[in-house]
């Protein structure tokens, strides 16, 4: 926990610690006395924060007093023995130059991103399980002009913004009586009656997803959050799928113009196989033609190979085309790249 270095912990029962330390899976040298010694650990965690686990419920999430997120599960449905998976909350968060100098992107996407965030576009950042999908979106946050009300919205809070203005709203599980339980969809809708100027939603899983898009169509602009998916289009699927979890009869042609309607632009993550965490689409929601929803790239990333220590390598590049909402961007003045006002100027 004390190494800066390391990003995430996983205890696999007693005798099997791993590490990630620059996005690769590391073996340690650390082991438990036995798996009982590891679910006393877990007790010590959650007893403070009023969680339980026991073999009724066997799984647990927590969160340390530094933010780092826990999850915990034990047997008789974890055969390996009592296993913790801490992902370790980042005490300085990362800029944009951060990601800039990590090769997560470049200086002009980066621009490209603040412009979009500033002109307040509903922007969703998709991608896999530790792809980065939480610090990009911390740093998307990081742009949004100060002087306007901020609601955040989380499972376990993970944002970490400078603004002045924020309402910070974090979820809670049922109680031992099975009672109690607040989800993300009854945060969300009470935060459309606090006077948001933007609401930022960790991480859409569920139902609160129909919510989300009633409430992006219904004014209010700006909004952002993550979504798990494999690729734009994937977001997509996934977005009219966790729709219909809400258990609405719509069908999937109107939930589609929800989306379409809702959405200006998809921002893919993914964590390659050297490790390192690159951003690989910017990609523009147009709108639903013959009941199919079109995007169109922006930016993207193409991988050209790999070189003899196996980083990978790639480019990044611009499209070249002109998004439906650049109209927005250059009337409001908003300051773009350099260069790319007068492309988008000449593709009118």
């Amino acid at each position: 926990m004390d190494d800066s270095s390391v990003s995430e912990i996983m205890v696999n029962g007693s005798q099997q610690v791993y590490v990630e330390r620059y996005g690769k899976l590391e073996l340690t040298d650390v082991a438990f006395g036995s798996d009982s010694h590891v679910r006393r650990i877990i007790e010590k965690i959650i007893a403070p924060l009023g969680r339980w686990i026991d073999e009724t419920s066997p799984m647990v999430d927590a969160r340390l007093p530094d933010g780092s997120r826990v999850n915990a599960i034990i047997p008789p449905v974890m055969r390996n023995g009592p296993t913790i998976t801490i992902r370790k909350f980042a005490e300085d968060p990362l800029t944009p130059a951060d990601l800039v100098n990590f090769g997560t992107t470049t200086a002009e996407m980066m621009e490209f991103m603040r412009a979009c965030v500033v002109a307040r576009l509903n922007i969703i950042v998709s991608g896999g399980t530790g792809g980065g999908k939480t610090t990009t979106l911390n740093v998307l946050s990081s742009f949004i002009p100060p002087g306007q009300r901020i609601i955040t919205i989380e499972d376990a809070a993970e944002l970490q913004l400078r603004q002045d203005h924020i309402l910070s709203m974090e979820s809670r599980p049922p109680n031992l009586e099975g009672s109690g339980e607040v989800t993300i969809r009854q945060l969300l809708r009470n935060a459309l009656r606090m006077r948001p100027d933007r609401i930022v939603i960790g991480e859409v899983r569920g139902a609160e997803a129909l919510d989300m898009l009633q409430a992006m169509n219904t004014g209010h602009d700006g909004s952002l959050s993550t979504v798990h998916s494999n690729g734009p289009r994937d977001t997509l699927s996934r977005l009219e799928t966790m729709v219909l979890m809400a258990g609405t009869d719509l069908p999937s042609r109107a939930i589609r113009e929800q989306v379409a309607s809702a959405l200006d632009l998809i921002i893919h993550q993914a964590r390659f196989a050297d490790g390192h965490r690159r951003i690989t689409h910017i990609t523009e929601v147009q709108g639903i033609e013959s009941g199919t929803i079109t995007l169109q790239d922006i930016y993207r990333y193409e991988q050209r190979g790999v070189d003899e220590d196996g980083t990978i390598i790639g480019t990044y590049s611009y499209t070249g085309l002109r998004p439906k909402f650049a109209e927005k961007l250059l009337t409001q003045g908003i300051e773009l790249p350099a260069g790319l006002a007068e492309a988008w100027a000449r593709r009118q």
